[in-house]
């Protein structure tokens, strides 16, 4: 019974790994571990937005004070708990997600993400208002730098404007492929995968801060 135990435990964790290692296409995969993978799909999930608000799901930029300011904003909310907040709580977000070399001032009147009532003194996180088209990216490289991640990424899009299937397509809204709409999230990447050439690829930088990884840099391949 121990062994049997032991060997249920064994393909568990074996199964919950190859789940993970399927969102990698390439092969260095030996070179980072399910965990640091994860930790970098988050890292990454928690920042990538909606191109029909902020124009790109993650826009391009050399430093984290020179991205598009809509972008910047929008993450913060999208990491707040709560949609009524101080002026210090959003500032402490977005050192939180962004790192502490990121100095943009929210602005104290308030802007197209939080609206300012004077009253309580207090920021109202707007709504959003999305199409029926879901950014998502494939994670097509990992290498580790001396204090964090280059991740290469494939972006596309989920369009579920049709009841019988969903659509996927680049970014230029080219349609590549098909799916029934019970089939798994497998399905949808692996036609990303045989057509990886017809997506648009980023380059993103993540480094190590305070056991958190922060968002850098993201630049065009």
């Amino acid at each position: 019974m121990r062994k049997m135990l032991i060997t249920i435990g064994i393909l568990a964790i074996i199964f919950v790994g190859m789940i993970i290692y399927n969102r990698i296409r390439v092969d260095n995969v030996n070179t980072v571990s399910v965990e640091e993978i994860q930790n970098v799909e988050d890292s990454i999930t928690k920042v990538y937005l909606w191109r029909e608000i902020t124009k790109e799901a993650i826009p391009t930029f050399d430093n984290i004070n020179e991205a598009n300011d809509t972008w910047v904003w929008e993450a913060v909310k999208n990491n707040l708990e709560n949609y009524e907040v101080t002026y210090e709580e959003i500032e402490g977000k977005a050192k939180e997600i962004f790192g502490e070399e990121f100095n943009k001032e929210f602005p104290k009147e308030g802007n197209s993400s939080f609206t300012y009532d004077e009253v309580n003194n207090l920021y109202i996180a707007t709504e959003v208002e999305l199409d029926q088209e879901e950014d998502s990216f494939l994670l097509d490289n990992i290498n580790k730098t001396d204090n964090g991640y280059e991740v290469e990424i494939t972006e596309y899009l989920e369009d579920y404007s049709d009841e019988n299937s969903i659509i996927i397509k680049t970014t230029n809204d080219e349609e590549i492929g098909r799916v029934a709409v019970d089939d798994s999230e497998t399905k949808i990447q692996e036609i990303v995968k045989n057509n990886i050439d017809r997506f648009t690829k980023k380059k993103v930088y993540l480094k190590l801060e305070n056991n958190t990884l922060v968002i850098v840099k993201v630049e065009r391949m």
